[in-house]
């Protein structure tokens, strides 16, 4: 019977033994094994086994990606005062064990490990913003995050670890500044308006300087078009009467009958169209016989003209 005991306790100490040195790692992150303080091996996620009582685990180290958020100040080369706010996102380089040996004992903590990043980072863009003028870092973005990442990936490499991204998520100044700065930007955006509007002016008044231009010169040529019409209506007109009066002249002459009837009938005819058209208008004439006489004589010296020409 006590044999039998003395199994059953020896069944249960080796089952303890064996079950006390179960191991298991979770996913996404890696175990260090050290035996007597020094390092040993590493396990991967899942079960694993180590020597109960002679090895521990010294640290999990974590491959996953990690951020953390800075703000700092830095001060450029003409003395103004630039406030960032940026993300840093970091991760273990690989999972080979020569990095996971570098991550688990170069730092004595996680806390130690950020304080030495997040400085490393201030420092880089502090170095950075020094040799720049405050007019500059609103848009050097970009290359200060190339900046960063040049500098600090070789310190990086040696503690384990890479940096993945680098975020510059707010730039701002002092408030002076920052007020400045925005009455620079409204009095560049009044006078861009200006010139915009004196430009607009400009071809408006241009545009209708050739619009009347050529309206003036469209109706110099009909004007003149009309007055060559008028000439030349003018004269045809007085080419007919002139041809009228000598047919009527000659055919006077063989009907031998005194030309100077023509000149009364165009007399008379003259003062009836006055009267027509006058619209009301007083129109003085000489009645008497030597106005009449003078008259005809002034008709009839037209008339021997026309008859020349």
């Amino acid at each position: 019977m006590s044999s039998f005991l003395i199994d059953y306790w020896w069944l249960l100490l080796i089952a303890f033994i064996v079950f006390s040195g179960l191991v298991t790692v979770n996913q996404g992150t890696i175990a260090v094994i050290t035996m007597f303080g020094k390092y040993q091996r590493i396990l991967r996620p899942g079960l694993g086994f180590k020597i109960p009582v002679l090895e521990q685990i010294y640290k999990r180290v974590s491959i996953q990606n990690r951020s953390v958020e800075l703000e700092f100040q830095a001060v450029t080369v003409d003395q103004a005062n630039v406030y960032f706010k940026s993300m840093l996102l970091y991760s273990v380089q690989n999972q080979d064990e020569e990095t996971i040996k570098r991550v688990a004992f170069k730092f004595i903590s996680d806390k130690d490990l950020m304080q030495a990043l997040i400085r490393t980072v201030e420092g880089s863009i502090r170095a950075f913003v020094a040799t720049k003028r405050q007019a500059e870092i609103l848009t050097a973005r970009r290359e200060i995050v190339e900046y960063v990442k040049d500098q600090i990936d070789h310190s990086l490499e040696e503690w384990g670890y890479h940096l993945q991204d680098l975020q510059i998520n707010d730039i701002t100044f002092d408030q002076a500044i920052m007020e400045s700065m925005s009455r620079v930007v409204a009095s560049n955006n009044l006078k861009a308006a200006a010139e915009n509007e004196g430009q607009a002016l400009l071809i408006t008044k241009t545009k209708g300087a050739e619009a009347e231009g050529n309206a003036i010169k469209i109706a110099a040529e009909a004007e003149r078009e009309a007055a060559r019409l008028r000439g030349q209506g003018v004269a045809l007109f007085r080419q007919e009467v002139a041809k009228g009066m000598t047919e009527a002249a000659e055919q006077m002459k063989q009907a031998n009958l005194d030309t100077n009837v023509i000149l009364f009938s165009m007399w008379t005819e003259a003062v009836k169209n006055f009267a027509e058209y006058g619209k009301g208008n007083v129109i003085f004439l000489d009645g008497s016989a030597d106005g009449m006489e003078k008259t005809m004589k002034q008709i009839q010296a037209l008339m021997v003209k026309q008859a020349g020409q």
